[in-house]
């Protein structure tokens, strides 16, 4: 039986942008599928933890300034441009997570689209929320950005990444990427991946 992943994530997280970039190693490797699921991880800091906008605020959070050293070592790590933070940060997210959602249920042109997207962001600075950036992100891919923007407005659209935020809430999760291996077995952020490996690796046997 394949292994299952699930990956939960935003757009305007960087370690989610590492994460993204190296969560395909842990496939090849363990020969497990990913399902990929667009939230709004502000959403989630609003209902679970504020404390992050608490970190934001203060002016000389000691381990918020060394993560960003962090951040860029494990960007030289994966190879993955990390020109951050810009002055777009911290980014709102909303339009882009709606693009997401409108192309969950193809999740190879979703990650495609995302994988761009977090070029757009974290190597171009370009800004997350503006839908005609997102639209040409799409366009670039060779996706139809256009369409994509118009679904992204609807009303199903915008429910399913309320559904989708509000889901990764209720099994747990409180921030971006949040995974988890075969249901029930969650881990967060880039750093877990060994332990991901390892659960994946267990349960093929």
């Amino acid at each position: 039986m394949t292994a299952r992943v699930e990956f939960f994530f935003d757009l305007s997280s960087p370690w989610t942008c590492l994460a993204f970039h190296n969560l395909p190693g842990v496939l090849e490797r363990t020969g497990a599928a990913a399902t990929w699921r667009p939230i709004l991880v502000g959403g989630v800091f609003n209902a679970v933890n504020p404390a992050v906008y608490a970190a934001r605020e203060q002016a000389d959070n000691r381990r918020m300034e060394h993560s960003w050293k962090v951040l860029k070592d494990w960007a030289r790590l994966a190879g993955v441009p990390m020109n951050f933070p810009s002055r777009w940060h911290p980014a709102k997210s909303i339009h882009a997570m709606r693009f997401c959602c409108a192309l969950e249920e193809d999740q190879d042109a979703l990650v495609r689209f995302a994988g761009a997207a977090f070029a757009s962001y974290f190597d171009r600075q370009e800004n997350l929320d503006d839908p005609d950036v997102l639209e040409a992100v799409a366009k670039g891919v060779g996706l139809d950005g256009a369409a994509i923007r118009a679904a992204s407005t609807s009303d199903a659209v915008k429910a399913r990444l309320r559904a989708n935020t509000e889901e990764v809430i209720a099994r747990g999760g409180y921030g971006s990427p949040t995974i988890f291996v075969e249901d029930t077995d969650m881990y967060f952020g880039n750093d877990q991946f060994p332990l991901v490996e390892a659960a994946l690796k267990r349960t093929a046997e």
